[in-house]
């Protein structure tokens, strides 16, 4: 009984996120971006999340000039989908509303090289590809088993082999890329100003002045404050109320 109660409340949530969903995508064709916005955030409070919810939003605070929540949003949908072009388009319009103009320090080398590799995909992406190579291995090994000729059990055993590199490959990928985003703690400050401290106390100096929608990473946390490093390696600390996590 309380498996039917669990699948019935199961199918209610999703009918229901569909449904506002649909109205938030009716309302933004409106113009109606503000109720848009509380449709799509009454999907993310039931739980249900998607690169395309994300990008919604995204694109409603951005036509409200909004640039905090623009860039935050389309920073989700990004890590949802990495490889979307439109997204990223989108999020380099957004970030061309911040006010901060902190340089990139480019990363080169191997390291650099591999990480663009890995990062085609989302790690759940890669989890299925994974899943897939499993599935032709055993497809290969089939053929292999039953296969009477010398010749077919040569190719066989061959695409086994290649298709066992497959899934350490996918696999391997899905773990480093999982692990990245665990790691990579990324924030964007909401605050319309934020001051970077050289130490967690409001009477500490100053180091760097952030505005909304400036993304920051975090290194670690003290009480209120949070230890971020900016993408020119600039650290210092920020109150943790100046800040959203992604």
């Amino acid at each position: 009984m309380k498996k039917i109660l669990y699948i019935i409340v199961l199918i209610t949530q999703f009918s229901f996120a569909q449904d506002a969903f649909e109205k938030g995508n009716q309302y933004y064709q409106k113009g109606n971006f503000q109720q848009a916005i509380s449709n799509y955030e009454s999907v993310l409070v039931s739980g249900n999340q998607s690169a395309e919810l994300y990008f919604n939003l995204g694109n409603c605070y951005y036509k409200l000039h909004k640039v905090a929540p623009a860039i935050y949003n389309f920073e989700k949908a990004l890590q949802l989908n990495p490889n979307d072009q439109e997204i990223q388009t989108n999020l380099d319009f957004a970030k061309r509303m911040t006010v901060d103009d902190i340089k990139e320090i480019p990363q080169v080398g191997f390291n650099k090289l591999l990480q663009n590799l890995v990062s085609i995909f989302n790690y759940d992406t890669w989890a299925s590809i994974a899943v897939i190579f499993a599935f032709l291995f055993l497809l290969s090994f089939v053929g292999y088993y039953f296969s009477p000729s010398a010749v077919k059990k040569r190719i066989f055993f061959t695409s086994m082999f290649v298709i066992f590199i497959g899934i350490l490959v996918s696999v391997s990928s899905a773990i480093s890329e999982k692990s990245r985003i665990s790691n990579e703690k990324a924030a964007i400050v909401f605050a319309e100003k934020a001051s970077v401290k050289s130490e967690p106390k409001l009477s500490a100096t100053e180091t760097i002045l952030l505005h909304e929608g400036t993304k920051v990473f975090i290194l670690e946390s003290i009480a209120n404050w949070k230890k971020v490093q900016l993408t020119d390696e600039t650290t210092g600390w920020i109150s943790d109320e100046a800040i959203k996590e992604l």
